[in-house]
């Protein structure tokens, strides 16, 4: 009940975000039930139906990525002072969160099933009733528990990721420690000699934390800015994992390309058939310019303080640098589909029979989800940084130089991820033009 009153009374804003992921996963869930209908008109091609369906898993990792980037900015669900005097703590608030989600793509999924009886014929009295007769198996009668199994993929991997993206920190490391993964030890310090002033520490391991928390029983406070962003380190530091799982990922495509013999793994409808070595070195780029990102985010922001650095510069690249674990991901993410559509788009023929809507709304889907998510990110950095820029206000800092040190950070990360993501999209084509 809290959570269907937060969704009602929540900012037009919000609720924009959040009929964008019921639209995400309306179409998500519409692919996953075209798969049935494959599956229903070609039931000697189960290898075909089972490979649509491995597909489908793009779309719905955009799909669950946008629905955490919303999740983040909700405003509704993020703790206030206060609140947990009322029993609203950061456990209870992590649960709201979840159930949001959940009502959001369970809209969406729903919405998808009524159109997919809809374009089957199934539900007639509508404009284009029954007008994809011809591969949504309008002539088999439709597994109800089937199509209600596939509807529940989005709904339940959003919700479960987004209770696990904002579970607190202190319930984690109990069920660590309840499991055997974690081993207690004693607070940091505790060995140390206390210093003039300091609290001493309860005799159970726990005490007063330098900003007055309790942080629990060996875990440390996290530090500033680093509790807003939840599972994500304060500085990124895989840039060199990113890096290598691209320099990895290039390598397989090029050995694909030499290897005439190599298997051949069928794309989606219109698109090239391409060698599963190819594919996965794809994949492999993909993953190590998501990991990447926040790294190579962090460096934008040390090279723009390079060379004698003015207020201007100083303001960009420190802003960069706190918000490169937040906006990394997303960026990279958008650079590895950025690269492959780019691929895509120099072998695609227009003029080739064999394309499908189906094709398009998977590829409609998964650009759309990514650039949503970063930009909602770019809102949920700009909600983060609200406190510091109200700052710079008061101190009589010009807001023309606010917005220009926003303009130097976004220029800054075009310069770098452009040429990056061109380069990337050259050398992953190379081995389907050979």
């Amino acid at each position: 009940m809290l959570a269907l009153r937060l969704t009602r009374s929540a900012h037009p804003a919000v609720q924009a975000r959040r009929l964008l992921v019921a639209a995400a996963s309306a179409a998500t869930g519409f692919l996953l039930l075209s798969t049935l209908g494959h599956a229903l008109t070609h039931p000697e091609g189960s290898p075909g139906s089972l490979l649509r369906l491995a597909w489908c898993a793009v779309p719905l990792a955009t799909t669950v990525h946008l629905a955490l980037a919303v999740a983040r900015t909700d405003p509704g669900t993020r703790p206030r002072p206060g609140l947990a005097a009322i029993g609203l703590g950061p456990a209870r608030l992590m649960a709201v969160s979840a159930t949001t989600t959940a009502l959001s793509t369970l809209l969406g999924s729903m919405l998808a099933l009524l159109v997919f009886l809809h374009l089957r014929g199934d539900l007639t009295g509508m404009p284009f009733d029954g007008a994809a007769t011809d591969f949504l198996a309008a002539d088999h009668p439709l597994p109800l528990p089937a199509a209600l199994t596939l509807l529940s993929l989005v709904p339940a991997t959003a919700s479960a990721s987004v209770a696990l993206m904002l579970c607190p920190r202190d319930t984690l490391v109990a069920a660590r420690r309840a499991s055997g993964v974690l081993r207690a030890r004693p607070p940091w310090g505790s060995a140390a000699r206390p210093t003039a002033g300091a609290a001493p520490a309860g005799a159970d391991g726990t005490g007063p934390a330098p900003d007055g928390t309790h942080a629990p029983d060996g875990t440390e406070p996290a530090p500033d800015g680093a509790a807003d962003v939840p599972g994500r380190p304060p500085h990124p530091t895989a840039l060199p994992w990113g890096a290598a799982l691209l320099a990895t990922g290039l390598a397989v495509e090029g050995y694909a390309s030499r290897t005439s013999t190599a298997a051949a793994l069928p794309l989606p409808t219109g698109l090239p058939t391409a060698p599963t070595a190819v594919l996965l070195g794809w994949s492999l780029t993909a993953i190590g310019l998501a990991l990447a990102g926040p790294g190579l985010t962090h460096l934008c922001g040390r090279l723009l303080q390079t060379a004698r650095p003015g207020a201007l510069r100083l303001l960009a690249g420190r802003g960069l640098m706190q918000e490169a674990a937040r906006i990394g991901s997303p960026l990279g993410v958008v650079c590895a589909v950025a690269s492959g559509a780019y691929a895509v788009a120099a072998l695609y023929d227009p003029a080739d029979p064999s394309s499908g809507p189906l094709t398009t709304l998977g590829a409609a889907v998964v650009v759309c989800c990514t650039v949503a998510t970063l930009l909602t990110t770019a809102v949920e950095a700009r909600q983060a940084r609200a406190d510091t820029t109200a700052a710079l206000l008061r101190l009589g800092a010009p807001g023309k130089t606010l917005r220009t040190a926003a303009v130097l950070r976004a220029a800054a990360l075009l310069s770098l991820f452009t040429p990056l993501t061109l380069m990337v999209a050259e050398l992953a084509s190379l081995p389907l033009v050979r």
